[in-house]
């Protein structure tokens, strides 16, 4: 059994690395078909800080390709990796491509597949926003279309492929994001927080969207970042995107000039960022991931958007759809601090074994 997974951004990374661990487990067993992976880095998030540190932090081994593709925008990109991957799938010939998340080389990478017959798995499918103005909304539902196996993490997302009539079969399996979370959970806990941070006495922020970032928008989300460092100390750590964003209408020292408590600190390694959330008070974000890493982690999160595509962190878990509503979040937080937050309960199979069982179908 020959697959390949493809990997090309930062969230990639951490499900891959379940994916790989979990081949190895079957090839130990010695029960069943044996499996042999190759692992294709996209290169879509190319440099240090959002790239190598994944790599070396989750234990992934060194790509057998790099295809260099980053630096472009997305449909550029994209058309790059099917042109380089068609080649490359040729003289493999898996069995199957293996996709993950709703990024750019999620999308690429299956329809390079297709062109070549070659049957896809999409891990992550079915999940949507319902907003069309997401590139990644685009990228699920184009991915979903052509894919083989269908791999959900949430029962919303199984009955959105059903309403959808896909040709692919389902299959309702958990979330490999909370696989690596499970393993690497106890280094995390041993990690030290950045100086002057104690446990559950700080807030958490990321932001990277483009519709909060590349927008007028990003003037609320400063306003709330202000905010909500004069009640407590606030740990940014800003994507390169954001930054340049941040510079370029406000200048580097913006948040030293609005609140001295905020501070903004490089994009950090899977490990860290996951001490930090698991310590925090609360998390602001406008990322799926960290939706989902709050929701296992017990911590509460308010998501700076106006829905989300993982619904089962707010039926069941601990994260609010807040968008930039500053009267909302305040009330949030109040609730917060106060200790007023629903406790949020784990979901439906995010029991650490989701990247196990699908191995198990794609390689009985």
């Amino acid at each position: 059994m020959k697959l390949v997974f493809i990997a090309g951004a930062r969230p990639n990374f951490m499900k891959v690395a379940a994916l790989i661990e979990a081949c190895k487990k079957h090839n130990e067993a010695a029960a069943g078909e044996k499996i042999s992976y190759t692992l294709v880095h996209t290169g879509q998030h190319y440099d240090t800080e959002m790239s190598k540190v994944f790599f070396d932090e989750l234990g992934l081994p060194k790509p057998d390709y790099n295809l260099g593709v980053g630096g472009k925008d997305a449909e550029e990109q994209r058309e790059e990796i099917i042109a380089k991957l068609i080649p490359i799938f040729t003289e493999l010939k898996p069995d199957i491509v293996v996709v993950v998340g709703d990024v750019t080389s999620t999308l690429a990478g299956a329809i390079a597949a297709k062109k070549l017959g070659i049957p896809i798995a999409h891990i992550e499918a079915g999940l949507r926003s319902f907003n069309d103005k997401m590139p990644e909304e685009y990228n699920r539902r184009e991915t979903d279309k052509i894919s083989d196996y269908l791999f959900v993490t949430e029962r919303a997302a199984d009955e959105n492929l059903r309403k959808e009539g896909v040709k692919g079969k389902p299959f309702f399996v958990g979330n490999v994001m909370i696989d690596t979370l499970r393993r690497f959970l106890p280094v995390a806990e041993q990690t030290p927080l950045p100086a002057g941070l104690s446990p559950k006495h700080y807030a958490v922020v990321t932001l990277h969207r483009a519709e909060n970032v590349d927008s007028v928008v990003l003037g609320s989300a400063v306003k709330i970042i202000r905010r909500l460092g004069s009640d407590v100390p606030v740990i940014f750590p800003i994507h390169p995107r954001t930054r340049a964003r941040i510079v370029a209408e406000w200048g580097t020292d913006i948040f030293e000039q609005l609140s001295p408590s905020v501070q903004s600190i490089p994009p950090l390694g899977y490990i860290e960022f996951l001490a930090l959330q698991k310590n925090a008070k609360v998390v602001l974000t406008d990322s799926a991931g960290v939706q989902e890493e709050t929701t296992a982690l017990g911590v509460p999160c308010l998501t700076l958007r106006t829905e989300t595509e993982r619904p089962v962190t707010e039926t069941h878990g601990t994260n609010k759809v807040v968008g930039m509503d500053q009267a909302i979040i305040e009330s949030c937080l109040t609730q917060i601090f106060a200790g007023e937050w629903k406790k949020g309960t784990m979901p439906e199979l995010w029991d650490g074994h989701a990247a196990e069982r699908i191995i198990k179908i794609l390689a009985p």
